[in-house]
Order: C-alpha cells, then structure tokens, then sequence
C-alpha cells in the first residue's frame, strides 16, 4: 500500500474531536515523489466504500495498531479529497492527537493507496494516479513520518515497474523478484525466502525460472 506526501490543510477542529481538511489535492506541479493525483481519482472507491457501508479507517501515523477515530465524511470537490472525521476522545492517542492539532504542532494528513489506474510521463518521469483504492487517512506529523513515505512510495512504483514486466511474459532476476513481493507487502525475510525457493530452486536453472513465473503469475492473479 502507498501513501502520499502529508497535506497540510487542516481546515477546523471542534472540542468534540471533529474535524476537517483535505487527504489529497489535485493536479498541480508532481508533490515530492513525482507524483500527481487526477481529479476524480476516488471516485469508484468512494462509491465502492458507500455501497458496502464502510469509510476509510482514520489511524495514528499511518499504523494500522492505532486507530483513533473514524471518517464520517469523504468528498471530493475542485481542490481534492475532503475528509471530515472525529477523534475518539476515550483513547490516549486520540486525546494526543486533538491536543497536538489544536495547538498546531501537527496539521498533515496523509492517505493510504492502493493504485488501480496511473499513468506515466517517459519524458519527465512524473505519475499521473488516475484511479486510487482508497484504504485510509491519517493524521501525521511530516518530519518523523517522510522517510517512510519515500520509501513506501518508491517501492510501489518499482513493484508496478516489474508487474508490468511480467505482465509482458519477461522473467524476473532474484532482486527483481525481492522487490516485487515487498512492494506487495511481504516482510524482507518473507520475499527473500520466496526467490531462493522460487528463482534457485533445485534443478536445472531454466526450470527454475519457469516455476518461478508460473508462481509470480498465480500470485498476481489472487492478489488483483
């Protein structure tokens, strides 16, 4: 899952916990990563979230472990996606993050992504993110939480750089094939032992190749 760059564009906080401002912004120069987000972008996802009755989950620093609200509005207008959500006032974090806001120490909000549609710019590099699966939006503080972004965003696109290699029936080298399953969620330890298993394998390299594309090609299909 990737995220975005925080945006910060908090736009009111009540002394209930609720809130407002934008997840994302549209068009414009590319943010940090390159990347540019095309209006209408969650569209299908937000009316995939109305259908089944559900709203993106509202966590701490993008970490699944602390929830501390819930979103009970998500729109998108000219400018972006405008969320509005109330922090849980019973739990510590929740309680932190409204003190932080309201003093200003924190104001970023950033959204986490599954990319369903992009599209890319061979001359200058820059993605454009035409239809996004939207999983969250959480409150962050833009210093401590950057470096993961980046690290997060650049390992998404690289994963979409080799799906779509093997997508055009090429095979993958074993650092390839490490990248690939990370960018897919994998723990190091995990993806690793997947390409001495599916890439070195036992028998004659060729053979090993050709199952390791047979098992890359299954995974993508379970997982699409």
């Amino acid at each position: 899952m990737s995220k975005t760059a925080p945006i910060l564009e908090i736009k009111s906080l009540k002394d209930s916990g609720e809130f407002e401002g934008y997840g994302s912004t549209f068009g414009g120069e590319p943010d940090a990563y390159g990347d540019v987000i095309a209006p209408g972008a969650y569209t299908d996802s937000l009316k995939a979230h109305k259908a089944k009755g559900t709203m993106p989950k509202l966590f701490w620093q993008h970490n699944p472990d602390e929830p501390i609200g819930k979103w009970i509005e998500a729109t998108e207008d000219d400018h972006g996606l405008l969320m509005r959500g109330r922090l849980n006032m019973d739990v510590q974090r929740g309680r932190e993050a409204y003190a932080l806001l309201k003093e200003g120490d924190i104001d970023g909000l950033s959204i986490g992504y599954r990319i369903k549609e992009y599209s890319v710019d061979t001359e200058t590099g820059v993605w454009t993110l035409e239809k996004l699966d939207l999983v969250e939006v959480s409150i962050v503080s833009v210093g401590a939480n950057e470096n993961a972004v980046v690290q997060s965003v650049k390992a998404a696109k690289a994963s979409h750089d080799l799906t779509e290699k093997l997508k055009a029936g090429d095979r993958l080298t074993e650092r390839e094939f490490e990248t690939w399953l990370k960018g897919l969620g994998f723990s190091n330890s995990q993806a690793e032992r997947a390409a001495r298993l599916h890439l070195k394998g036992q028998g004659e390299p060729a053979a090993a190749a050709d199952d390791a594309t047979t098992f890359l090609e299954a995974l993508l299909g379970r997982r699409s």
